[in-house]
């Protein structure tokens, strides 16, 4: 580790913090139907769009009509992108030809752009036409981001509300976030990702002649526009197989830096936005403040991991000095590469810019961790926020268990329905991630994807299920997943991981907005300061530690045992 390293993280800790502030302002007049720089230019638009709709912007919805909008809207979506796939062979804009997407491989696709995972069991440049990536993946991207975050919104609004009976309206939470917060950001970050040198053409793929007379055909297309909504999103479904390591859609350090800070900015933001919709921003900057310490626990981890250098290297007469330098971008070095992996595993984002499956055991133990947890270190935009909030319920709940206290939190009591609910949404990620990995690693369709044998063999498998079901999708790299038994099981995995937990909280949303608040007493816990911090950390380490300490110790701590024992499997 080197002190050039740690000032690169540090600069990105600071910046993302900068930004934190004024996104969550801007989103909270956007929520609220206040007033804004852009509600001149923008609010025809709006009002025009609802009447095309239908939509009664006035007219608050349920939380049961809140989820039935979501759960309508998300499987029109995935039939539509799955019936592109079918048929992108006979549609326009497709000049290198690409053929129609197979069944299963179609279904995975749709489940994983629908609900923000963006896992890719394909090569984008290979596989995927234009307009299918323009009209299908992008715009995927952008309502799968939108949905996440009105669903974010509207347990805030839980917390916020007394005696309500509404928690918003689906259609108006998304279309605000659309059009006020998503769209005008990614319009001038695709502009500057161009300047930077990212295509952006629906010109034909390039051949060009090598210095040894060989043929190179080189991918373009519409890379600007997909790559600054899958970043900002935290979506990862790249236009190219190899992401954010492909020079075309990370040309620079310059790119990689906004590129990370983009992946934090809006769920950064967030926090900020649930401190001010519950009347104290201090509650927003102690739930950011307990994701900070969890996501610099893990890059000094990664960091430290990779800076080691492999220990097999060393009979080889490697000098380890320059770490683990094997899979990662030599543009961006070992530091950069750590925190990447951490910021695209703790943000539900797959655009990775280093193979996983090259990091060092306990470096590659760090996105696994992220993603087990349910990705609440700033996580998917809408997802981290409400993900962590849900572990903050259960820390309240045990809190008040030990001074004998109904818990509550934010004035509203938290009682059997909201921790039955939050139990509910927190237990079926193990269930999808340990449960399928169980099945896979004991089946020969499951076992013949694997690259390796042994602990690195049931990490690759372990890690595509937590992937999936934490709505992540980077990959491990070493495991074949486009295969028909892969490809049904993660796609099941990524819809249980998204609408098993969006369900129990809406339920909890609507639970508390229907309470009134309580006056805070001097027997109240705070919770908006290190105890609390302290006291929520604890808890998710204890709750993680539980429940997936049996499956790390399988497969990355036993691995990193047996490499510095100087065994490879």
């Amino acid at each position: 580790m080197t002190a050039l390293g740690w000032f690169q993280i540090l600069l990105f800790a600071a910046l993302v913090v900068a930004v934190t502030r004024p996104l969550g302002g801007f989103m909270t007049r956007v929520f609220t139907g206040e007033r804004t720089v852009l509600t001149p230019l923008l609010r025809p638009v709006e009002r025009g769009l609802y009447r095309l709709a239908g939509v009664d912007e006035t007219a608050e919805q349920h939380w049961t009509a809140y989820a039935v909008a979501m759960l309508l809207f998300s499987a029109a979506g995935m039939l539509l992108l799955y019936v592109m796939q079918r048929v992108q062979d006979a549609l326009p804009f497709n000049p290198a030809g690409m053929t129609d997407v197979p069944a299963d491989l179609a279904f995975n696709t749709a489940a994983s752009f629908i609900t923000n995972t963006n896992w890719q069991n394909y090569g984008g440049e290979s596989t995927m036409a234009y307009l299918v990536q323009m009209a299908g993946l992008t715009v995927h991207n952008t309502v799968s981001a939108a949905t996440g975050i009105a669903l974010a919104v509207a347990l805030v609004r839980g917390f916020a509300r007394s005696s309500a009976r509404t928690v918003g309206n689906f259609w108006v939470d998304v279309t605000r976030c659309t059009l006020y917060v998503l769209l005008p950001i990614c319009v001038v970050y695709a502009l500057f990702l161009v300047w930077q040198g990212v295509p952006q053409t629906l010109g034909a793929y390039v051949d060009a002649t090598t210095l040894e007379g060989a043929k190179q055909t080189i991918a373009l297309g519409p890379v600007a526009s997909q790559e600054a909504i899958k970043m900002l999103g935290t979506n990862g479904g790249g236009f190219f197989n190899a992401n954010s390591a492909h020079p075309f859609e990370n040309p620079n350090a310059l790119t990689n830096l906004v590129q990370m800070v983009s992946i934090f900015a809006l769920g950064a933001g967030l926090t900020n936005l649930f401190g001010r919709m519950v009347g104290d921003e201090r509650q927003g900057w102690a739930i950011l403040a307990a994701m900070g310490v969890l996501f610099f626990a893990g890059v000094a981890v990664a960091y430290w991991a990779e800076a080691q250098g492999n220990p097999a290297f060393a009979a080889l007469g490697v000098d380890p000095a320059a770490g683990n330098m094997e899979g990662k971008e030599t543009r961006f070095g070992v530091a950069l590469s750590a925190l990447f992996a951490t910021v695209t595993t703790a943000a539900s984002c797959g655009a990775v810019n280093a193979m996983h499956d090259s990091f060092m055991p306990l470096g590659g133990m760090v996105p696994l961790i992220n993603m087990m947890l349910g990705e609440i270190i700033i996580g998917g935009v809408g997802a981290g926020l409400y993900g962590m909030l849900l572990f903050a319920i259960v820390a309240l709940f045990v809190a008040g268990l030990m001074v004998g206290r109904t818990p509550e939190y934010l004035g509203k009591k938290l009682e059997a329905r909201e921790v039955k609910m939050t139990m509910l949404a927190v237990l079926c990620l193990p269930l999808m991630m340990l449960g399928w990995t169980a099945v896979a690693v004991v089946l020969d369709t499951g076992t013949a994807s694997m690259a390796n044998a042994g602990p690195h063999g049931f990490s690759e498998a372990l890690y595509a299920y937590v992937s999936g079901a934490a709505n992540n999708g980077s990959a491990f790299a070493g495991l074949t997943g486009n295969t028909l038994w892969y490809n049904l099981t993660i796609g099941m995995a990524m819809l249980v991981g998204r609408f098993f937990v969006i369900i129990p909280m809406l339920a909890i949303a609507g639970s508390l907005a229907a309470k009134k608040r309580a006056v805070a007493s001097a027997g109240t816990f705070p919770t908006h300061d290190a105890l609390f911090v302290g006291l929520l950390v604890g808890v998710i380490l204890i709750v993680g530690g539980l429940t997936f300490f049996p499956a790390l110790a399988l497969g990355p701590v036993v691995e990193h045992l047996a490499m510095n024992a100087g065994t490879l499997f």
